[in-house]
């Protein structure tokens, strides 16, 4: 879901910045009496392992902490970290999950309470599986691998094989999600423009009766299944069409919003314009973080505080007899697709589920919710206004938040600091010095000995969130991190130590 259209509007900065017609944070942890919470159902908490996907072990220490928290069951997105086999086999990621590492993430779902639903792209997102060369025919538009024809026998024989499998390692399952959400280009391949061109045909049409022939076809094979859609490409729809289509007789939608300001009136009349299409039981969607921006590495609990905020405005303004919610996801994105940069990693962003949990448990962020927040977490500090946390606490992954946060805060701002405005440095080995590989020796001991500690003192910060993530995350995820968020900052004063290094030899 990487439209930012469709995101939280507010851009990352190290002091959350209120959002006009939002609550204060302030105003939304005021509140000490508890009051009823609106019921909304099974609070599932996504897991999106197209980036940073945690190690088994990680993810033992995590599922407890779900459980406590007040958390019903996860949403697991898989994409290439699920272990497809035969033609599939290409799918899979460098260090995608084993069979048998499947069975241990249900086995330790289930010993603490959490019910899984696997999650399967079956139309647009569907970069994994298309950007192959063996799947490349089955694109809707050639030359980019988001969404899948809709007309070839083939993409319905592929898309079953797909849920198949997952399927096959889910035996317990009672629900699978089958995406659907942001069909790019939609309508835009050649066959799509031919079907088009017949009268009465829409990209309305379209879309329904290729969601209708995946469903058809998964339910035919497992028909106890409840079948799960994002509803973002419903929403333009008629109420008529909608109805006519029996999309309802297959599939329930899932609402997804992630914005502090969520539209409460807009979303109640779009609800109700569901239902009285047909689709009584839905799902909605909130998010605990990656919804910011796309190369954010930071999170601030007080945005998505106030999206679950509006959400139980929203449930609260829904009429009680007719509204069948089934559940909400509290989304944790961690790509905006699969090319994308990683968002926020999961250590980071847990202070923010914890405390979005505990709002949806309490139906606000109570004093009562609050403890719960101290307690689980291990701190004494909500620190909700801010991105930049001073309090981590105890809980699992608290050293590469602490480690991260760190980072983000304070290198570059030093190193620019030192390069920018270090006097000696800017005088005496300026870019043309450095070209030329000229410094004076006298003025050369005036910012040395400055410049070698500063990269030494980064480097062992470096090193030793690496040792930390190490524990949690794969290698490439490691990699990938220190590649974006710390070497670009670091290469500057490695590079002008090594032209440092250069002229000094020089002057020998």
């Amino acid at each position: 879901q990487g439209d930012q259209s469709n995101r939280v509007s507010i851009h990352p900065g190290h002091q959350f910045t209120q959002v006009a017609g939002s609550s204060s944070t302030a105003e939304l942890l005021a509140c000490p009496a508890a009051m009823a919470s609106p019921c909304v159902g099974k609070k599932l908490v996504h897991l999106d392992l197209k980036g940073a996907p945690p190690r088994i072990a990680y993810l033992a220490q995590l599922f407890p902490l779900f459980s406590q928290l007040g958390a019903d069951g996860l949403l697991m997105e898989y994409e290439d970290m699920f272990p497809y086999e035969g033609r599939l086999e290409v799918l899979r990621a460098t260090n995608a999950y084993s069979p048998d590492e499947i069975k241990q993430i249900l086995d330790l779902a289930k010993s603490n309470g959490l019910e899984v639903i696997p999650l399967v792209q079956t139309f647009g997102h569907m970069e994994f599986v298309l950007k192959h060369q063996q799947f490349s025919s089955l694109r809707e538009v050639s030359c980019t691998p988001n969404a899948i024809n809709p007309h070839k026998e083939q993409s319905l024989e592929l898309l079953q094989c797909l849920t198949d499998q997952v399927m096959a390692l889910h035996p317990e399952a009672q629900c699978l999600h089958i995406g659907a959400d942001e069909v790019h280009l939609l309508g835009s391949g050649e066959e799509s423009q031919e079907w088009l061109k017949v009268q009465g045909n829409n990209l309305d049409k379209l879309f329904v009766s290729h969601v209708k022939k995946v469903a058809e076809r998964v339910l035919s094979a497992h028909p106890h299944l409840t079948l799960i859609i994002w509803d973002d490409m419903l929403r333009g729809m008629s109420q008529d069409l909608l109805k006519d289509s029996g999309i309802a007789d297959v599939i329930q939608p899932m609402i997804w919003d992630y914005n502090p300001t969520l539209d409460v009136e807009r979303t109640v009349l779009l609800i109700e314009k569901y239902q009285q299409s047909g689709l009584s039981k839905l799902w909605l969607a909130s998010s605990f973080k990656g919804s910011t921006e796309v190369n954010q590495s930071l999170t601030c609990i007080g945005n998505h505080l106030a999206n679950h905020t509006q959400w139980l405005k929203v449930v609260t303004a829904l009429p009680k007899d007719t509204t069948e919610l089934q559940g909400i996801a509290i989304t944790g994105w961690q790509r905006y697709d699969h090319f994308s940069v990683l968002c926020e990693l999961l250590p980071v962003g847990l202070p923010s589920l914890a405390a979005c949990l505990q709002t949806l448990q309490h139906g606000e962020f109570n004093e009562e919710a609050q403890r719960t927040f101290q307690q689980a977490l291990g701190v004494v500090n909500v620190e909700a206004d801010t991105f930049v946390r001073e309090d981590f606490g105890s809980f699992p992954g608290s050293e590469v938040a602490r480690l991260i946060n760190h980072i983000n805060a304070y290198l570059k701002s030093t190193v620019d600091g030192f390069l920018e405005g270090n006097r000696y440095a800017i005088g005496w080995f300026s870019p043309y010095h450095r070209k030329k590989r000229i410094v004076h020796p006298i003025m050369l001991q005036q910012f040395e000995p400055e410049a070698k500690g500063l990269l030494l003192k980064w480097e062992l910060v470096a090193q030793n969130l690496q040792a930390a993530m190490d524990l949690l995350y794969y290698p490439d995820t490691v990699e990938e991190w220190l590649d974006e968020h710390v070497n670009p900052a670091l290469d500057p004063l490695r590079g002008f130590l090594q032209d440092l290094q250069e002229a000094t030899e020089q002057l020998s």
